[in-house]
C-alpha cells in the first residue's frame, strides 16, 4: 500500500529532531454548498532540523518514530 504524502506549513520547531505541520484542507459541504478549510497538525520527524517557521514542506507516512510521530519531512 503506498504511503501518504501531504503537503503544509511548519509551525513548531520548539522540539528536537520535529517539527509540527499544520496541513490545510478545503472541501465543499455537502448541504450549503460553501468552501470549509478545515486544518490539522501533524509531528513530523526531521533529522537535520533544517526547517524553520513559515516553510512549506511535504511529509510522508512512516514507521512510529515516538508516541506522536508517525510522519517524516520529504522535501521542502
Amino acid at each position: 500500500m503506498p504511503k501518504r504524502i501531504l503537503q503544509g506549513t511548519v509551525t513548531s520547531t520548539a522540539n528536537a529532531q520535529t517539527v509540527t505541520v499544520t496541513v490545510e484542507r478545503r472541501y465543499k459541504h455537502p448541504l450549503l454548498h460553501k468552501t470549509v478549510r478545515s486544518s490539522k497538525k501533524y509531528r513530523a520527524h526531521d533529522e537535520i532540523g533544517s526547517f524553520n517557521v513559515g516553510d512549506t514542506v511535504r511529509i510522508q507516512e512512516c514507521a512510529p518514530k515516538s508516541k506522536t510521530k508517525r510522519w517524516e519531512v520529504i522535501a521542502s
